[in-house]
């Protein structure tokens, strides 16, 4: 019997990767796009997201992506370096958010609002878990986050992650941006959820390649460091 090699399997699992990857991108950008519908809150950075829309007259997509940019550029003095998936992050999610406004039926009674909500949610804990499990790098929030405690090991992801969104979820709700029980919601709801997507879609490497040996395009976060933050994808 013939055992395939690391590199057959490895060429094997790349297309449901990639595949997966793209499909959590698009599925996130359309919980996105419920939750605005919902008009019940959105997670802490999209309130800012939102927020920036308003002021400057450009889709919410735009600001996505836009916003992406200049925290990309943090990760430098971070020593951060972008995986595949952290530039298709950048574009794909942006682009489906508001083609998905387009289409999507306005939320017109409170019925369909709250539905929108916890649909929303939900779907945005799938998308997570489908896009952080095809390993390709994490998106340029989640790996602000992760850089500044690599960079400065005395501060906890918890404490930073907590920092930064109550700060852009300040600034987004003095722009303009929703806060509201659906804010709370995610908050309190997305981490389980994560949880408890993440292993059933997590592609695992090569055994005997092993988790240490994946390069920076290939890695995806540690447990260790999930388990301490929300769980969103960007």
């Amino acid at each position: 019997m013939t055992i395939p090699s690391n590199s057959a399997t490895a060429g094997r699992r790349l297309p449901r990767r990639v595949g997966q990857l793209f499909a959590g991108l698009v599925l996130y950008g359309v919980s996105m796009a419920f939750m605005v519908e919902s008009r019940l809150g959105l997670t802490s950075w999209d309130v800012f997201h939102q927020g920036v829309s308003k002021v400057t007259g450009l889709s919410i997509g735009w600001v996505v992506i836009l916003a992406g940019v200049p925290i990309l550029l943090l990760w430098i003095p971070l020593r951060q370096k972008p995986g595949f998936g952290t530039i298709a992050n950048l574009v794909v999610i942006g682009v489906v958010v508001d083609v998905a406004l387009v289409v999507l039926a306005p939320g017109e009674s409170m019925t369909m609002r709250v539905t929108y909500l916890i649909g929303g949610i939900l779907l945005n804990g799938v998308a997570t878990g489908m896009y952080l499990g095809a390993r390709f790098g994490p998106g340029p929030r989640d790996g602000l986050m992760t850089g500044i405690v690599h960079r400065f090991p005395r501060l906890s992801l918890r404490l930073v992650r907590t920092a930064i969104e109550v700060m852009v979820l300040a600034t987004g709700f003095l722009l303009g941006g929703t806060a509201g029980v659906g804010t709370v919601a995610y908050a309190l709801v997305i981490g389980p959820l994560v949880q408890a997507f993440l292993p059933v879609f997590t592609v695992a490497p090569p055994a005997a390649e092993g988790p240490a040996a994946a390069s920076s395009v290939d890695a995806g976060p540690r447990e260790g460091e999930l388990s301490g933050r929300c769980g969103t994808a960007r």
